[in-house]
């Protein structure tokens, strides 16, 4: 790639995006932009290859957009936004980004670092002032593989480059990267750049003693299982996770999963969280989970074999966490899957697999019985296992699932199964408010796939709905949403309960957690971006909005379904006492 005379930075950095293969600038643009949106005019008039510009009028729906799309194209987008307040109005999307190890190259301008014209691009209003603060950077230090500022269009493309190759490289994750209008107006140095040679670290094998020790393991075991909550990121795992699963006679765990790593209907698959089964593995193999179980509440026996696999086993950047295992391997997980698969069918000595296969299967029947049971019983009001039925029977296996009902994710999980890669996400992090501009990306990715959203009404209400709903308009990418609405934020409640449970809170139903089922959630949408909205409280009445909703999401517009649940609380709303104006 080879600039022209006297080409800005803005253009170097636009090219280099376009070079390495971003297809989205997901972008809520700003005053720091100037150059940027001049570079894109130009390069769109010259017909050049450049990324499309897709845009968010909140900057957390930008960077929650673009997380869904690198989740279904594997590759990392960028996100635009507006200097310090643009950066700090992500806010909890760098949070889930991070954590769900998702590959992404934010991109913020600096307010002008010259106040007499100086140079092009210096400061020329009132804002330039305000948004001058000490430290940017720190506002996503936390969270972000690195970050940098554009200081001359001389290096603008090796800078591109190696900022989306940090983002690719195993562990992935966002970047970011400033720069200031009088940089990006500067004229870069055309100087040529091959974006294949600054592609990201080759995948890491397991070492084969590893493999060997894991495989011997596994055969002198009665009841080994595989914790997983990411290996499903790469779709083709999942299909080597269920051969080395079967050869072997493993069950298989998705623990707080953030994608579909193994199918929900195999008989191997034993659910959705590792904690009751501990008690009787003899061994465990931890694959991409960063809590494959929650010590305080369920451990492994003294005896248990345990092997942690993973970009990060052991989770580096969080400053709280272990597991004790015989071994830790910093492995690419499906090269990793495929040289034991690879292995295991050719092992003399596989143990009792067919026994232990056997053994598997009955628990996971008699898990599946369960969790039927769960749907039966209640006072006819709607609850989330009947929610779930119903979608399970409108929704084809192909549809794409987003999970964020929280407090309810697990029994979503259970019963709303799902068994095709790529067919059920997950933020990863622990921020509320992804899912409705992650479905936009992920439609924007796989237009022809049905996209469904489930989410908690307190997850509704922090996901920007007006915003994430204007995006799917404007840009054709419509999805359905269920809101479970249990009138607040029942994780909220429910810690304090299991910290608590016989206080004072617990007893007299004093939470401060209730949104009293009063707003028109679906309502939102239909005034930001024109949905299909409903309000559902009877299984009857569930079953034809769902029909009606996936219609309107068929005929290219968005729907939004609450569906009533029976509230959390009945706590009245506290009101601030009057009181006069001191003297």
């Amino acid at each position: 790639m080879t600039g022209g005379a006297g080409e800005t930075a803005a253009r170097a950095l636009i090219e280099g995006l376009a070079a390495y293969g971003v297809e989205v600038i997901f972008g809520n643009l700003g005053s720091d932009h100037t150059a940027l949106i001049d570079a894109l005019a130009e390069l769109h008039e010259q017909g050049a290859r450049v990324p499309a510009v897709v845009l968010a009028p909140h900057e957390a729906s930008a960077l929650a957009a673009a997380h869904g799309y690198a989740l279904v194209r594997g590759r990392a987008q960028a996100v635009f936004v507006h200097v310090d307040v643009g950066t700090a109005n992500l806010g909890g999307a760098v949070h889930n980004a991070a954590r769900a190890r998702v590959p992404v190259l934010l991109f913020a301008g600096l307010t002008p670092y010259t106040m007499e014209g100086e140079h092009p691009g210096t400061r020329n209003s009132y804002p330039n002032h305000l948004q001058d603060i000490p430290d940017q950077h720190g506002i996503v230090r936390p969270y972000v593989k690195w970050s940098y500022d554009l200081r001359t269009g001389a290096n603008a493309r090796q800078l591109v480059s190696r900022a989306l190759q940090l983002a690719e490289s195993s562990p992935q994750g966002p970047v970011y990267l400033t720069g200031a209008r009088e940089v990006l107006a500067s004229v870069s140095s055309g100087r040529e750049v091959d974006a294949q040679r600054w592609r990201a670290i080759e995948p890491a094998p397991l070492p084969s003693s590893l493999v060997d020790a894991i495989l011997a393991a596994v055969a002198g075991a009665e009841f080994p299982l595989l914790v997983t909550s990411s290996l499903g990121r790469d779709p083709d795992s999942v299909e080597v996770l269920v051969e080395l699963a079967e050869t072997l006679g493993i069950g298989v765990v998705e623990a707080v999963p953030d994608v579909l790593s193994f199918p929900a209907d195999h008989e191997l698959h034993v659910g959705f969280m590792a904690d009751p089964l501990l008690s009787r593995a003899d061994v465990v193999i931890v694959v991409d989970s960063y809590a494959p179980w929650m010590p305080a509440r369920a451990t492994p026996r003294d005896d248990a074999r345990i092997f942690v696999l993973g970009a990060d086993p052991l989770n580096e950047r969080t400053p709280l966490w272990y597991l004790e295992a015989e071994a830790f391997a910093r492995t690419d997980s499906p090269v990793a899957l495929r040289q034991l698969r690879d292995a295991a069918r050719h092992l003399a000595d596989r143990g009792d697999a067919e026994s232990r296969r056997a053994r598997l299967a009955a628990e996971h029947a008699a898990q599946r019985d369960r969790w039927r049971g769960e749907r039966e019983g209640g006072d006819g009001r709607l609850t989330v296992p009947l929610v779930c039925a119903a979608l399970e029977r409108a929704l084809d296996p192909s549809t794409i699932v987003l999970n964020e009902a929280i407090s309810n994710a697990e029994a979503v999980f259970r019963h709303l199964l799902r068994s095709r890669p790529g067919t059920r996400f997950a933020s990863g992090g622990s921020s509320l408010g992804w899912s409705s501009a992650a479905a936009v990306g992920i439609k924007l990715a796989q237009p022809d796939a049905t996209v469904v959203s489930i989410v908690g009404d307190g997850s509704y209400f922090l996901s920007e709905p007006s915003s994430s709903h204007w995006m799917a308009h404007r840009y054709g990418a419509p999805f359905l949403t269920v809101i479970l609405d249990n009138g607040g934020w029942n994780a909220t409640k429910q810690n304090v309960i299991r910290q608590h449970p016989e206080g004072p809170a617990a007893s007299g139903d004093r939470f401060w957690v209730n949104l009293a089922q009063e707003a028109d959630l679906p309502g939102v949408a239909a005034a930001a971006g024109g949905a299909y909205a409903a309000t559902a409280s009877t299984a009857a009445e569930l079953e034809e909005q769902l029909r009606l909703g996936l219609d309107a999401v068929a005929s290219g517009r968005a729907a939004v379904i609450s569906a009533r649940l029976a509230p959390i609380s009945d706590q009245c709303a506290d009101k601030p006492a009057a009181r006069g104006r001191s003297a």
